[in-house]
């Protein structure tokens, strides 16, 4: 965490996540081999570890493409013949109460289908991104535009360059320890003024019992 700055100084290129410590695939990538890297990369930033959420998407120009959320990749497994039908049906599919020999006719057709789904490239699933932010924006920035825009990441240009990511995490966690330590400053800067008042209080009282 960037507290050696305070919350007013805090810029978005202090608390990003740089480029190459991000999961990114060229767009040509394959859907198989996008989950082949959400499910190995490893985020470690700062100290936190965690699994990525997000894949950035590129072009063969290294411009940005998109982005592909793990939910956008398991919407995109779904077998095109599912896709068209009602909720429900899809549901009954898997009711082995419904009829045990059609459920496994059907898992067999569905395997197939997310074999071959997961053959496609990536940029297919990719999701247009309308929001950036630049390095030099203040974090507050960063907060309304994920609020507003109910983002979850948002990637970081510097001289309209992607530089890197941030998150509602690194976001949230600057957020909270600047107030904190504000709450702790706060106490410090009230018991040092109840302390100075008293002072000033026995100085003045003083002060008129000489000037009596």
């Amino acid at each position: 965490m960037a507290l050696e700055k305070t919350i007013q100084e805090l810029r978005i290129g202090d608390i990003m996540i740089p480029l190459d410590g991000f999961p990114c695939v060229a767009a040509d990538t394959t859907i198989a081999e996008a989950m082949d890297v959400l499910a190995t990369f490893q985020l470690d930033f700062r100290g936190q570890r965690s699994l990525p959420r997000v894949l950035l998407v590129f072009d063969v120009g290294e411009q940005l493409l998109g982005t592909v959320r793990r939910r956008d990749i398991m919407r995109a497994l779904e077998p095109q013949y599912l896709v068209s039908q009602p909720l429900e049906y899809r549901k009954k599919l898997f009711d082995v109460a419904v009829d045990p020999n059609l459920t496994e006719m059907s898992y067999d057709r569905i395997v197939k289908g997310i074999v071959a789904n997961s053959r496609r490239a990536v940029r297919s699933v990719a999701r247009p991104v309308e929001v950036t932010l630049d390095v030099d924006d203040h974090i507050m920035k960063g907060i309304y535009e994920m609020v507003s825009h109910g983002l979850t990441l948002l990637p970081v240009r510097e001289r309209g360059r992607v530089v890197g990511v941030v998150r509602t995490v690194e976001l949230f966690r600057e957020v909270h320890a600047h107030r904190r330590i504000g709450s702790e400053v706060a106490r410090e800067l009230l018991h040092g003024a109840v302390g100075d008042g008293l002072g000033a209080h026995a100085t003045l009282s003083e002060g008129r019992h000489d000037l009596g």
